[in-house]
């Protein structure tokens, strides 16, 4: 969990940073989350006073930031006009203006740099998060029942191969994009009851709406509560315009539930040799 945001900084922007020091405290200190600000003179830092492990640290040193992230420590690279030109080939994220930052930017950045799943959303009854390698034996359970892969495809037979698939899932296409297919509980018990979210489909160029809920938890009106919350994830937060969705025509459920959630017939199309109904829905408003 995070709770700090460490300041490394060089003489240049460290000028800067304490100047303004109180816009940062003002969107962090209100979630617990602590801002130490330090002037980067090469020297060990502190343990004493900050904890590494639930700290971001912010820093704008290419040989800093090497040796923090060669110690496993989470890095964010500070970009400004005096670093322009040196490289930095080990950070993975990196910032420009932190005054434009807000809580949820410095916390998403520890939790990905950490391996920890992001919260996505949550309705009255379901909480939606980034899945996780421990995620993939529930999914085994959920995808145990013939009638969840009757329309859909299955996992590895080896569960082995299907961790290492998440592993890769979760630093590719979650670390990429952003999204992609996420884990649905209940708030009340904290149960996996199946998975909701958006992919992205080869060859097309639309998100594509993907869902499943395990069998015991069907015909609650889960289906329509995620795939609601999906959809205006993906019009407020990720701007999509359009999603589509690919049905089987014979997937009558899934077909009724798409048609509820406002989705529209556009053409059918092959994936694999298989056939499949392409449904689209606008998520923009046309203006009148």
């Amino acid at each position: 969990m995070l709770k700090c945001v460490l300041f490394l900084l060089s003489g240049y922007y460290y000028g800067i940073v304490e100047e303004r020091a109180g816009e940062i405290c003002t969107k962090l200190n209100p979630h617990k989350v602590k801002v130490v600000l330090k002037r980067d003179l090469g020297e060990f830092i502190d343990t004493d006073e900050v904890n590494l492990e639930d700290t971001l640290i912010i820093a704008d040193s290419p040989q800093r930031i090497q040796d923090l992230l060669e110690k496993g420590k989470y890095v964010v690279i500070l970009y400004h006009e005096k670093n322009r030109g040196q490289h930095f080939p080990m950070a993975r994220y990196g910032v420009e203006d932190v005054f434009m930052l807000e809580y949820r930017s410095y916390e998403e950045a520890y939790k990905r740099l950490a391996g920890l799943p992001w919260n996505i959303f949550e309705t009255d009854r379901l909480k939606v998060r980034e899945s996780t390698v421990e995620d993939v034996d529930e999914f085994y359970r959920i995808y145990k029942d013939p009638s969840i892969t009757l329309y859909m495809e299955d996992l590895y037979k080896d569960r082995e191969a299907e961790r290492a698939y998440m592993r890769a899932y979760i630093d590719q296409i979650y670390g990429f994009y952003g999204y992609g297919l996420w884990t649905v509980l209940r708030k009340d018990t904290g149960r996996v009851i199946g998975r909701a979210g958006l992919s992205v489909r080869e060859g097309y160029e639309l998100p594509e709406l993907g869902f499943v809920i395990e069998t015991a938890c069907q015909h609650r009106g889960y289906g329509y509560e995620v795939c609601s919350g999906v959809l205006d994830y993906a019009e407020k937060e990720l701007a999509f315009g359009k999603v589509q969705a690919l049905v089987k025509e014979k997937n009558v459920n899934s077909l009724l539930l798409l048609d509820k959630l406002g989705f529209a017939y556009n053409h059918n199309v092959t994936v694999k040799d298989r056939e499949y109904k392409m449904y689209i829905k606008n998520l923009k408003k046309l203006l009148t």
